[in-house]
């Protein structure tokens, strides 16, 4: 079994350290012949299969009689036969894995804390285009927090929720059997939004408050004003009462 990914060169090896005069060297893709070797006669050909899967892309070693190919494709994978003397002397199942992308991490949402808690949770989410069987998950530290395993050439997502004073260090890494591709996660970064809405939400609860304060504090001048002239009218007319008590003639 041979697995690579795409764009790698691949030899197949022969196990000749050198090819003989008398050795008469084919290499089979499934059953169809894509190089020949006859040392006597100076021969050392290659070709291509039907949908041309191959063009450019094969060499043969002159003295090894190895196969070698360049700039693999998904395409190319399958069974490989070397066949010497009309007798098989080896083969080499190839399997070709898609080059993996850089997985993305973006702002998602800012969860509800519960009340009087302290937390400023901010939700993340971590995607990547997936090509053939790939395994995506977040890590804390060394520590594998989640995971969620594509088959599909889809767009594959997986979500996170860290506190924004979080000190540890996160990663979301996407995997295939032979190579991986990770990305840092920086909370003050991608969870600035949170604490915006977080400040804006607790000046406007401060702003609330000021607003409630000031109104009870107008209703109560309001009020003394009220008090207050009722309390001259009331002396006003207690004056006027007395006055005219001494004018009366007894």
């Amino acid at each position: 079994m041979k697995t690579v990914t795409e764009g790698d060169h691949l030899t197949l090896q022969t196990g000749f350290s050198e090819i003989r005069s008398d050795d008469r060297i084919v290499w089979l893709y499934g059953s169809d012949m894509i190089a020949r070797i006859e040392k006597a006669g100076g021969v050392f050909n290659t070709y291509d299969v039907d949908d041309g899967r191959f063009s450019g892309k094969l060499e043969l070693d002159k003295q090894t009689g190895s196969l070698i190919i360049k700039d693999i494709r998904i395409k190319n994978a399958g069974e490989y036969q070397l066949v010497n003397k009309g007798v098989t002397a080896g083969k080499f199942m190839v399997t070709v894995y898609a080059r993996l992308p850089t997985p993305a991490i973006g702002f998602s949402d800012c969860p509800q804390t519960p009340a009087g808690s302290s937390s400023k949770i901010c939700a993340v989410q971590c995607s990547v285009q997936t090509v053939g069987l790939v395994t995506l998950s977040w890590y804390k530290g060394n520590n594998l927090v989640s995971s969620r395993i594509s088959d599909t050439c889809s767009s594959t997502s997986l979500r996170l929720e860290v506190d924004y004073d979080d000190k540890n260090t996160y990663s979301c890494m996407v995997n295939n059997p032979i190579s991986n591709q990770a990305t840092h996660l920086d909370i003050t970064q991608v969870c600035h939004t949170c604490e915006v809405r977080r400040d804006i939400s607790c000046g406007t609860a401060e702003a609330v408050i000021r607003l409630v304060v000031s109104a009870l504090m107008g209703v109560a001048a309001a009020a003394a004003v009220v008090v207050l002239i009722y309390d001259i009218r009331s002396r006003k007319v207690e004056h006027r009462r007395r006055e005219h008590l001494h004018s009366l003639p007894f």
